[in-house]
């Protein structure tokens, strides 16, 4: 562990883990703050545009300079039920100046108000939209925690609808079955200062709704995971996440999906939003690398290829 992932580590254990009852979690709803602006900075350097559909605000980012015409849709972590904070807005910034890639961020409802239902055709409008904008470029989907697995969701929806296949995805600590069933969680528990199961399940079972918390499209390590484009998959070894992450990789691959699982030993849950800590800029620099080089592969053959690892 870095000195400055071990300084967070101590920070973030100052901080009280809402995630240890679902009592605590409640509590903390009520306080909910509103998604967070987009900052002066990604302001400066970016075009942004802004759209409300299906109720809920897009916000595109397009480079200034460098704009290579790849697209990427980035789904915002906080367990469903949590808005987009500062330290997701660090991670977009990093990816949109390391590939120059235009990135959406859609801003779907939040449980217990909206449930995956609602998500999915939010999204199906943003991903039709963004892919007919892309026209021969790539999109490419990514997110964090709980918007990996929502990332990964809406490639099975294309799967199964038939809908263009996205060229790639980048997932960042990623939550790929919100029943927290998984034997290898508890013994994580300890090490890892943000996250706690019973909260996770209570905020997933307010997330699928009218659906089993088994359905694919809410626990995506449930589906077939054929026929998947490429995954990239960057994960921290103190994250309660990771045995279902490494048990995703192996299904995936035996499924016969691409999937490049790198895992930080020691790093955190979403650790690439401490932007401080060279972990995070060693992953976030591999993952725009892949960003850019989905671009390159398109535009040399003509069709997509699988990241190389």
């Amino acid at each position: 562990m870095s000195l400055a992932m071990k300084l967070t580590d101590r920070l973030l254990r100052r901080k009280p883990n809402v995630f240890v009852t679902e009592e605590r979690l409640r509590e903390a709803l009520r306080h909910n703050p509103p998604d967070a602006p987009v900052p002066e900075s990604l302001r400066r350097s970016c075009f942004i545009g802004t759209e409300t559909v299906d109720g809920h605000e897009v916000i595109t980012l397009t480079p200034k300079a460098g704009a290579t015409g790849t697209e990427v849709i980035y789904l915002h972590g906080g367990v469903y039920v949590r808005p987009l904070v500062s330290a997701h807005w660090r991670i977009i910034a990093a990816l949109i100046r390391r590939s120059g890639a235009t990135v959406t961020v859609p801003l779907y409802g939040l449980a217990p108000r909206y449930t995956a239902d609602d998500a999915y055709r939010f999204l199906d409008s943003v991903y039709r939209t963004v892919a007919q904008r892309a026209g021969d470029h790539p999109v490419l989907l990514a997110g964090d925690s709980c918007g990996a697995g929502l990332a990964v969701g809406l490639a099975i929806r294309c799967r199964d609808e038939g809908l263009r296949r996205p060229t790639g995805l980048i997932l960042f600590s990623p939550w790929f079955d919100v029943t927290m069933t998984n034997p290898g969680i508890a013994a994580l528990t300890k090490l890892d200062p943000m996250l706690a199961p019973a909260g996770f399940v209570a905020a997933g079972r307010d997330w699928a709704g009218d659906r089993k918390v088994t359905d694919p499209l809410v626990s995506p390590l449930h589906d077939t995971l054929k026929n998947l484009p490429p995954i990239s998959l960057y994960q921290g070894g103190h994250d309660i996440l990771r045995p279902d992450a490494e048990k995703f990789a192996a299904k995936a691959r035996a499924a016969g999906t691409h999937v490049d699982l790198r895992v930080w030993p020691t790093a955190l849950h979403v650790f690439v939003g401490a932007g401080w800590t060279p972990e995070a800029r060693q992953a976030l620099h591999d993952a725009a690398h892949r960003i850019r080089s989905a671009g390159r592969d398109r535009s040399s053959t003509g069709r997509q290829t699988p990241p190389r690892p």
